[in-house]
């Protein structure tokens, strides 16, 4: 059996659940709200501020949905309760960040600066001229704008700037050898 799946998740002190029919769930907490249509083939079952996910059968396609039914909706409510967040640093001579409002001016290297605009569930803070937040309740959204922004100037190997995650290790590439001798 998933050990995952098996986990039971507690909900948590002013959080709310409301389970639909076909597995429509819908979390509201303090952080704001979250809705998202699971498996149908799972059961899920609330009783007493305790969520359970069952398979009904020990098939491959159940086992599977089992463990990531549960993952979802545990993301859910910490989403709701806690939320996510992911720092990204800037490494770099010239290279910094900028907020303006909700969006970024990111100078990173080309002839213009880039302006990263979020969607509207997602927030971004520039801490200092070399750090970003980026913050909100759905963890696949967070992670999805921080690799976004990630992707605008990838960490070169070879000099070891660019965009990357907090605590991030890039493994430096040895440059161009040159010729030993000449004979």
């Amino acid at each position: 059996m998933s050990r995952i799946g098996k986990t039971p998740i507690i909900i948590p002190q002013g959080v709310e659940v409301k389970i639909d029919e076909g597995n429509y769930i819908y979390v509201k907490g303090p952080k704001g709200e979250i809705s998202r249509s699971l498996s149908s083939e799972m059961i899920i079952e609330m009783e007493n501020g305790i969520i359970a996910v069952k398979r009904p059968t020990d098939r491959r396609n159940h086992r599977a949905l089992h463990g990531l039914t549960r993952s979802l909706l545990a993301n859910m409510i910490e989403g709701v309760n806690s939320g996510f967040q992911k720092t990204l640093e800037i490494k770099g001579v010239g290279y910094r960040v900028q907020q303006n409002g909700d969006s970024l001016t990111i100078q990173i290297g080309y002839s213009n600066p880039v302006e990263f605009a979020p969607p509207t569930e997602i927030t971004l803070v520039a801490d200092g001229p070399t750090k970003i937040h980026v913050s909100g309740i759905d963890k696949q959204l967070v992670g999805e704008i921080a690799a976004q922004i990630r992707r605008i100037r990838r960490p070169d190997p070879y000099l070891g700037k660019g965009i990357m995650y907090s605590g991030e290790k890039i493994r430096r590439k040895a440059g161009k050898a040159g010729k030993v001798g000449k004979k």
